[in-house]
């Protein structure tokens, strides 16, 4: 640059710089709206006391100007980034995409913005996360999906931004707050509906991470002196449909007079359907399957598929504000576990045994 060039930039006025870049200052908002800048400050940051008439002309002036407010000015101010941070397994099954929309909904709706991490299945992975995270300034922390987590859970004091819990379903921490499903229920409402029909020899289809719904499942036979033996449950490789296919194919060779299949899973259940074509079954005269979570292209299966509906959107929803209540109040209480109640919703892929099982 010349000495030249140097002299007639350093000269130039600052207004004709700002409309240059085209910056529109909190200064100029409180200009246009007759107003001081604390004021816009107030409005901005939505704090009590400005009236309504004046709020609306700090609006209009931010709409008619086009003013950003600078968010890392105001993190550096207030200590908060209104960022939260989200943990889930995967984005790929239907369960955690609504929770992550579900939490994504909620932050909007409070100003707040989301940043997302997947731990795919794998406790290390979830561990350099959280460690990135803390020197990324989140003001909290969701954590959906517990598998493989738990011996990595921070202690409180060890995080410096709140943490709350959701979908959890192996041992409870008592440190953070959690809003989670009766999953124990939800594998007893299953089991209930397979007994009710009349069901005795039947397999379980899950993951290691599931024990609170093999434990609700066995309750329900165990009601009437009937016991679903550890050969009978048959853990998944993957939460997928090759998982399915193979924890299937493995179940009905184990056994070949079972009756009934309960899928930990809706997203196994394609692959139980396969493995059952294989084996020369027909659904649900042959076999009848039960799924868990109620995915919107359960029904779209051939035949519809009866399954277990859990409330996901909701968790996460009042999991997130329970995040925020929590941020708000600038420390993690633990408090009671919320649990949330699944329901059974029954379709064409269940019926009674073609002969009852001796």
């Amino acid at each position: 640059m010349t000495d030249v060039v140097r002299a007639w930039v350093g000269s130039a006025p600052l207004a004709w710089l700002r409309e240059v870049v085209d910056v529109v200052t909190m200064k100029d908002v409180a200009e246009r709206a007759g107003v001081t800048k604390q004021t816009v400050s107030n409005v901005v940051a939505g704090r009590p006391g400005v009236g309504a008439a004046t709020a609306a002309r700090v609006n209009a002036a931010i709409t008619e100007l086009g003013y950003t407010p600078n968010l890392v000015a105001r993190s550096l101010a207030t200590g908060r980034t209104r960022t939260v941070g989200l943990f889930v397994p995967t984005v790929g099954a239907t369960f955690y995409a609504d929770i992550v929309e579900a939490v994504e909904d909620v932050l909007e709706e409070h100003g707040h913005h989301l940043l997302l991490c997947t731990t795919r299945f794998d406790g290390e992975r979830a561990r350099r996360h959280l460690a990135g995270l803390t020197s990324r300034s989140v003001d909290g922390l969701l954590i959906a999906g517990d598998r493989d987590l738990t011996c990595h859970l921070p202690e409180p004091a060890d995080v410096r931004f709140p943490v709350v819990l959701c979908a959890w379903e192996t041992e409870v921490p008592d440190r953070f707050p959690v809003v989670t499903i009766d999953f124990e229920h939800s594998g007893y409402l299953a089991g209930r509906h397979l007994r009710g029909l009349g069901h005795r020899r039947v397999a379980v289809l899950a993951s290691p991470a599931q024990a609170l719904r093999v434990q609700g499942f066995r309750r329900a036979f165990a009601d009437d002196g009937l016991t679903v033996p550890d050969t009978a449950v048959h853990f998944t490789p993957q939460p997928d449909v090759a998982g399915g296919f193979a924890a299937a194919s493995a179940a009905l060779a184990a056994d070949p007079r079972i009756t009934a299949v309960f899928a930990a899973y809706d997203a196994l259940v394609p692959g139980v359907l396969q493995a059952a074509h294989e084996a020369g079954r027909s659904v649900p005269h042959d076999l009848s399957v039960v799924g868990h979570d109620d995915n919107p292209e359960s029904r779209l299966l051939h035949p519809p598929l009866t399954t277990v509906s859990v409330p996901r959107r909701r968790m996460a929803r009042q999991a997130t504000e329970a995040l925020l209540r929590t941020i708000a109040q600038q420390g993690t209480t633990a408090g009671p576990v919320q649990l949330l109640q699944p329901e059974l919703v029954v379709r064409g892929s269940t019926g009674p045994p073609a002969q009852p099982a001796r």
